[in-house]
């Protein structure tokens, strides 16, 4: 399920974006009906890389109050223009080098990409005294690809325990991205043992309560398996642009 592109004049995209969320919506709730799960559980991040202000703020105006960014300069870009939306939540989700980690530091609330303690010292050192502490997630690589970044599920706890020495950090919980060819039996192998690791995390550290697991091909899977967050682009905004 997607919706139109970004080329439909204003009025008729604003009714699209608005369309496309309580469709997505509707599937959160379905999928939480039969895994028994209320759909309060479950919070919806709008992927919005690449997408221009005016999608941003038409889903806004559809009530979506918390969006994802993959780009630093892209995303900054967009926090700075968009302060007058008080109430808006940004979060990045990208990969993150060392020389981009002041502008995460102090744009964002959200980080769900860590998986470097060094990133982590640099966040906790740049953000801004003023600033409440960065939410953190653990970004974890639950099939062991070699291609993708996280940490090992082994290494969550250890990981888990350094990050405590930062306090303008503070650790929310895991971010996985998924192995998009695994096999229903596969699938529910390593989502159950992210599971595991989620539920292992939150007996020892009482604030950790987002596990940022599914996107729109898997969101069934995600949620059975315990997601609390789900970041959802293209069933909302349409194709990237390129």
């Amino acid at each position: 399920m997607t919706i139109a592109d970004s080329n439909a004049p204003d009025d008729s995209r604003q009714g699209q974006i608005e369309q496309a969320i309580r469709q997505v919506t509707a599937l959160i709730g379905k999928a939480c009906d039969a895994s028994e799960r209320s759909p309060q559980q479950v919070r919806l991040l709008a992927v919005s890389k690449t997408k221009p202000e005016s999608d941003i703020r038409a889903a806004y105006q559809a009530g979506q109050r918390e969006f994802g960014e993959n780009y630093v300069q892209e995303g900054v870009s967009k926090v700075q223009a968009m302060t007058d939306l008080a109430d808006i939540t940004w979060h990045f989700i990208g990969p993150l080098q060392s020389n981009k980690t002041k502008d995460v530091a102090q744009n964002f609330a959200w980080m769900h990409s860590l998986d470097r303690l060094k990133i982590a010292r640099r966040l906790n050192d740049q953000r801004m005294k003023g600033q409440p502490p960065l939410q953190v997630l653990i970004q974890v690589n639950i099939d062991d690809e070699h291609s993708k970044a996280g940490i090992n599920l082994t290494e969550v706890a250890s990981f888990a325990a350094a990050l405590q020495a930062f306090d303008q950090l503070t650790l929310r919980g895991l971010m996985a991205i998924p192995r998009a060819d695994a096999t229903p039996e596969q699938q529910a192998q390593s989502y159950g043992a992210f599971q595991q690791a989620f539920g292992n995390l939150q007996a020892s550290y009482p604030q950790v309560d987002t596990l940022s697991l599914g996107m729109s091909n898997d969101l069934d899977a995600a949620i059975q398996h315990g997601s609390t967050m789900v970041r959802i682009g293209t069933a909302i905004f349409g194709k990237r642009d390129t």
